[in-house]
């Protein structure tokens, strides 16, 4: 029996979870939310984490009934992600392994979401579609790597979203992209935009920026519009039509791996994946396909901290150890970069 506790905090979630040999006993979690308009900066991310993470961690100890002597192996988020709200995190981390003596692991928050996925859902070797504000992935396992089939070459979806939401002043609670579906479910014209995949790869800045000339133009782009122009579309209309060009680029790329691989699952992770007419749209794929189409819920969609002690639990079964002077961040940290030990190919 291993008992792991995890903490993660790469972008305005700040989470602490806890599992027992694959067992959800604890998933507490808070989001740093800031006024319409408004995105979260690295510097105040972080100050809300450090003031929020020890709470956090009370209650996930008070709901699990957990002692802290039973742990087994501290967890926490090495990357990818913003580097002062992940360093805040990780400092703790480091912190309570020292306190409780206990080995310290470092995990990759894409695999953390992937395995997530996998125990939640029991899909067993799906083509994983991982959508979030910092990372959009279509990715599949062989040879003990999670290899990348193909991934934006520019920004994110979520956070392409999430600047969209900006531009037309949505509350950011509870979440940028929540509210643009909400929306989007009462558009009634779509208004054609960019579509841009890019053999494997989607972009996805081109799309923001001519939205934003559709929303809010600006100077000559504004004079050159008539009355009837500026009226044309509504908020409504762009965020189903964003939603609508955005997620047929994901569905198109994602049956393409599939058709690579010979894969008949996908399983959706990531917070985007919370939208269920992203759901809807990949389900009418798999079904055309004769495949399997995988999702969760915003328990486990959305960044928390028992994603990363349940991926940090697989790697200490598997005998996967960390030294304290490799306990460090790193921003950037590919997915493929780590080795799957506890995958049998």
């Amino acid at each position: 029996m291993v008992i792991a506790i995890g903490f993660e905090g790469s972008a305005n979630k700040i989470g602490v979870g806890i599992v027992r040999d694959g067992n959800v006993l604890a998933n507490e979690r808070e989001t740093y939310i800031t006024p319409p308009g408004e995105g979260f900066l690295p510097k105040e991310t972080a100050q809300h984490h450090r003031s929020r993470v020890l709470d956090i961690l009370k209650r996930a100890l008070d709901v699990s009934g957990i002692a802290p002597a039973e742990i087994d192996v501290v967890c926490y988020t090495k990357g990818p992600g913003m580097a002062p709200p992940l360093l805040a995190v990780a400092i703790v981390a480091r912190t309570i392994a020292q306190i409780w003596n206990k080995p310290i692991l470092g995990v990759n928050h894409c695999i953390g979401h992937i395995e997530m996925g996998r125990l939640i859902t029991k899909a067993v070797n799906p083509t994983v579609l991982y959508v979030s504000g910092g990372n959009t992935q279509i990715i599949s396992y062989a040879c003990k790597r999670y290899r990348i089939f193909g991934e934006t070459i520019d920004i994110a979806i979520g956070n392409c979203l999430d600047r969209f939401a900006r531009i037309i002043h949505l509350s950011n609670d509870p979440s940028p992209g929540y509210n643009i579906e909400q929306m989007a479910k009462r558009g009634k014209s779509y208004v054609p935009l960019p579509y841009s995949v890019k053999g494997m790869d989607m972009s996805f800045s081109g799309i923001l920026s001519f939205l934003e000339q559709k929303a809010r133009p600006k100077g000559k782009q504004r004079k050159a519009q008539s009355k009837a122009e500026l009226e044309k579309w509504s908020d409504e209309d762009l965020c189903f039509s964003l939603q609508e060009t955005l997620f047929a680029m994901l569905v198109e790329t994602t049956e393409r791996a599939m058709a690579h691989t010979g894969s008949s699952e996908v399983l959706i992770v990531g917070g985007v994946g919370c939208n269920l007419r992203l759901q809807e749209m990949m389900g009418i794929m798999c079904e055309e396909r004769g495949a399997k189409l995988f999702a969760t819920d915003e328990r486990f969609c959305i960044d928390n901290g028992v994603m990363i002690a349940h991926a940090g639990w697989e790697m200490f079964r598997s005998g996967t150890r960390m030294g304290w002077n490799d306990s460090t961040i790193t921003q950037r940290f590919r997915t493929d970069e780590v080795e799957v030990t506890w995958r049998d190919d």
